[in-house]
């Protein structure tokens, strides 16, 4: 059962670390399918309350259950601490930056809905619908 405990906490890592991904740069995508709208919006709303919240996302405890079953240890705080501070976190992460950050986010995926949008309706106009 370890062996296959490791290999599910490490799925669950992928999958979290696709969902970050999805979350901040879903919005690009959308200018490609327009109907993954439908799954980046939600994703990218409960990205940014989770960490505008402070709150540690679900699948880390997931994870950490999986790793403790499998016999490692698990980690303490949330995936981005463990995995990706050092990363894009400057040292000294404060409470403010850390709301600044996932109102980065929403607002580059805002700004980029919005320019979308209005692709859309001068696209309309000029085809005269």
């Amino acid at each position: 059962m370890g062996m296959l405990d490791r290999l599910l906490a490490d799925a669950v890592l992928l999958l979290h670390g696709s969902f970050i991904l999805f979350a901040v740069f879903g919005g690009l995508g959308v200018w490609r399918w327009p109907w993954l709208a439908w799954l980046h919006l939600p994703a990218a709303a409960w990205a940014g309350w989770v960490v505008a919240a402070g709150w540690i996302c679900p699948l880390t405890p997931l994870e950490n259950s999986l790793r403790r079953s499998a016999g490692e240890a698990g980690y303490d705080g949330g995936f981005i601490e463990h995995y990706l501070l050092g990363l894009i976190y400057p040292e000294g992460l404060t409470r403010p930056v850390q709301v600044g950050l996932g109102a980065g986010v929403l607002l580059f995926n805002a700004v980029l809905y919005g320019w979308l949008v209005v692709r859309r309706i001068r696209a309309a106009r000029a085809s005269g619908r």
